[in-house]
């Protein structure tokens, strides 16, 4: 609006009258008046925003000035805001001499020249319309093929600032993609954020979506206030530069712009909804539905199977419904918050442009003074050729300053938004931290069935204390309690050591902490207490029951998660690998599916025993000094299961082995079996003992196992010859009938 008073300086040619200062005077008393009494009523309604709370705990940020709050994350444009984007910028723009900042700077450039062709185009334009209306054909011609000429870098200008705009944004992305993924991928934390940490539901959601509204609303944003704000400042010091050249003042004009923009920007600041929020809520519902319909995806075959067709879509309904809900909102509040601002903006700041013009034009005298002294209405056609450029010029650089400001407010929306995103992308950044470090924050299920509870359970927060060291071949674990993400206590204290040589099979019914072991030892799991001694990771090797087959070659699924790459660094060759499928007996599939380099979805191709044994191949492949081995065998016969295991004993090779196979126990030398109540033994496994125990097991309950048939009938002779038994008292046959029924059915 400062552009606006600007436009009156080259009208306001001639000496003001004492009509005309009167004049003046009453309506800024009027303006005046107007502006005491609305400005109680505006401060008491901006009064009453307050910020919303953080959904976390920024603790990694509060050096930079992020406090600590209880509720929910502020999506608000605040301080915190502020200090969240300064954090997130620090990633994107990590020097003055990125990538990054050469597009920046290249980008400003763009929007440098862009503006200084408007006012060149401006000026043009009063000229031409200054020969038209002298009629002049030749001097029209030669504007005309300036403006024709000036259209080329103009348009190749605004094009630019586009593809920069564009390219400012991907660039921008990569870099805090890039940042994302090598924060996601060390230290386990793509599994430690959604298995050891509740704040992120999802994600992937963050990861994808998030990221890229945020780095395109920067880029955006970037460009929709640094071009107005050059268009103010330049075009603001050539109107008062144009003005001066003539004498001119500009006093009145800016009185006018001034209250008109401060009373615009207080009314639209005031009412504008919370945009920031709006956002990240359907951000959230975005992130939602996706996840309900990754769920389908990953478990259609169970789906299928048990025909629930109807439930998954009346989730996948219910989500896209909150969804549909939250975008309707948003659309709603853009509606009228949008009509308020085009009117305000366009219609009030126009009819007070017109005002802003029409009083030097209707009050001058005499048409104005040139610097050199001269007068307009002594020009030959009256001054009118030169009134008519003057105006044409003011009026396009007064409609190219007032459009600036107008992005420039209404960009507010545009910045809450961004809020919204940054405060995402920065928790997720802020939880990457939290749970590399050990900092873990998880809703727990504190309502126990007291009859029914098997475990001891952690309500508060839990804090790790544990001792955890790398060792070079010996596992040492003292006093270390086995406790579940969500708090429960499986074992409460834990004292084994295993040395080099020696081979633990792990027994138990479910849930008794086998599988939590492995993922303890594996530093899935933190060690809340207690010590822990064992080799590092690359020295452990884990088979699950399902082994893992990833996208890519069949060379690649043998040497996971090496590449082709290292496979070749360590000097192992295919000939090698053939030697390893030899040992699993999966020789024949190589030529079968086509070769090493062969591509296909080996989930699916490959059946439930080979997919096994492929992770058996891993083990001779990666050679590392304990096997984990949590059934991963179940699927394959007892024979090639025996030589597999015999194969991993005779390449020295420790084993620590989850099974119910009895035929297994002989390549163990001790066993470390849980009771499912929290209590555990080590001991010495003779497996002779243990077999012939485990024989007679089974003898007596193919025995017992027809107790019941023979006792029912039994009974059911005896009612026919209306006798007794002297196995069945009468006291108790009913009784022992209907619990032999319960025990058959």
């Amino acid at each position: 609006m400062v552009e606006m008073s600007k436009m009156m300086l080259p009208m306001t040619l001639s000496k003001p009258t004492r009509k005309q200062v009167a004049t003046t005077a009453a309506t800024c008393v009027v303006l005046a008046y107007c502006a005491r009494k609305l400005w109680p009523q505006l401060w008491s309604a901006l009064g009453k925003k307050k910020s919303k709370k953080l959904e976390t705990v920024l603790n990694k940020l509060e050096s930079e000035g992020i406090k600590n709050k209880k509720n929910g994350a502020s999506h608000n444009v605040d301080k915190l805001f502020y200090t969240q984007l300064r954090y997130l910028l620090k990633i994107i723009i990590p020097s003055v001499w990125s990538r990054e900042f050469g597009i920046l700077v290249l980008h400003t450039g763009t929007l440098f020249a862009r503006t200084f062709l408007s006012i060149y185009v401006a000026t043009l334009d009063g000229r031409i319309v200054q020969t038209i209306v002298k009629r002049d054909l030749r001097s029209f011609l030669l504007r005309l093929t300036q403006w024709l000429l000036i259209a080329i870098p103009a348009t190749f200008i605004n094009s630019l600032i586009r593809f920069l705009e564009s390219k400012l944004g991907l660039v921008f992305r990569t870099r805090l993609v890039n940042h994302a993924y090598e924060q996601y991928f060390s230290d386990q934390t793509y599994y430690r954020v959604s298995n050891l940490d509740s704040r992120l539901s999802n994600a992937d959601q963050c990861l994808t979506d998030d990221i890229s509204m945020f780095t395109q609303s920067l880029a955006h944003l970037y460009s929709h206030l640094t071009k107005p704000m050059l268009d103010v400042a330049l075009i603001s010091f050539t109107l008062y530069s144009f003005a001066s050249s003539r004498g001119a003042s500009s006093k009145w004009p800016t009185i006018i712009a001034t209250i008109v923009t401060f009373i615009t920007a207080q009314i639209l600041k005031a009412v504008s909804p919370k945009f920031g929020k709006l956002v990240a809520e359907e951000a959230n519902r975005k992130g939602y539905l996706r996840y309900i319909h990754s769920r389908i995806i990953a478990n259609a075959e169970e789906i299928a199977f048990y025909g629930g067709h109807k439930v998954e879509q009346n989730l996948l309904v219910k989500a896209y419904k909150a969804l549909a809900q939250q975008t309707d909102l948003i659309f709603m509040k853009r509606l009228w918050y949008i009509m308020l601002e085009q009117f305000l903006m366009k219609y009030g700041w126009s009819a007070s442009g017109l005002i802003m013009v029409a009083i030097p034009i209707m009050s001058a005298r005499g048409g104005g003074i040139r610097a050199d002294g001269t007068s307009v209405d002594d020009d030959p056609d009256g001054g009118v050729s030169e009134r008519t450029k003057v105006f044409t010029t003011a009026r396009n650089l007064l409609i190219n300053s007032a459009d600036a400001i107008e992005r420039m407010m209404s960009s507010y929306k545009e910045i809450t938004e961004l809020a919204g995103y940054t405060a995402r992308v920065t928790e997720m950044f802020h939880v990457f931290e939290d749970v590399k470090t050990g900092k873990y924050q998880r809703s727990m299920v504190t309502k126990t069935v007291q009859s029914k509870a098997k475990h001891a359970k952690i309500s508060g927060p839990m804090q790790i204390m544990g001792n955890v060291m790398d060792t070079d071949a010996t596992i040492d674990i003292e006093d270390l309690p086995i406790i579940t993400p969500n708090g429960d206590i499986i074992v409460s204290s834990l004292t084994i050591k295993i040395e080099p040589g020696m081979h633990l099979l792990i027994t138990g019914p479910n849930g008794c902490g086998k599988s939590s072991l492995f993922r303890i030892l594996s530093g899935l799991w933190p060690a809340y207490k207690g010590k822990l001694h064992k080799p590092p990771p690359s020295k452990m090797f884990y088979i699950p029951q399902r082994p893992y087959m990833s996208l890519g070659t069949f060379r690649d699924q043998v040497i996971y998660p090496d590449t082709y790459d290292d496979m070749k660094a360590k000097g192992c060759t295919d000939k090698d690998l053939e030697k390893i499928l030899e040992i699993v007996n999966l020789q024949l599939i190589v030529e079968r599916e086509g070769g090493w380099d062969s591509r296909s979805d080996w989930k699916d191709v490959l059946s439930g025993g080979e997919k096994q044994r492929m992770g058996m191949a891993r083990i001779f492949y990666h050679k590392p000094q304990f096997a984990l081995l949590d059934e991963c065998t179940s699927a394959v016969s007892i024979d090639v299961e025996s030589k597999i295991y015999q194969a991993v004993k005779d390449a020295g090779i420790c084993l620590l082995t989850i099974t119910h196979r009895p035929s297994l126990w002989k390549f163990h030398t001790h066993l470390l079996q849980f009771d499912g109540e929290g209590g555990w033994r080590m001991e010495a496994l003779d497996t002779n003992t243990r077999l012939s125990l485990n024989d007679e097991k089974q003898r007596l309950e193919t025995q017992l196992a027809g107790m019941p048939a023979m006792k029912n009938r039994l009974k059911e002779l005896c009612s026919i010859l209306g006798d007794d038994s002297v196995l069945l008292s009468k006291s108790d046959s009913s009784t022992d009938l209907q619990l032999l029924e319960q025990e058959s059915s």
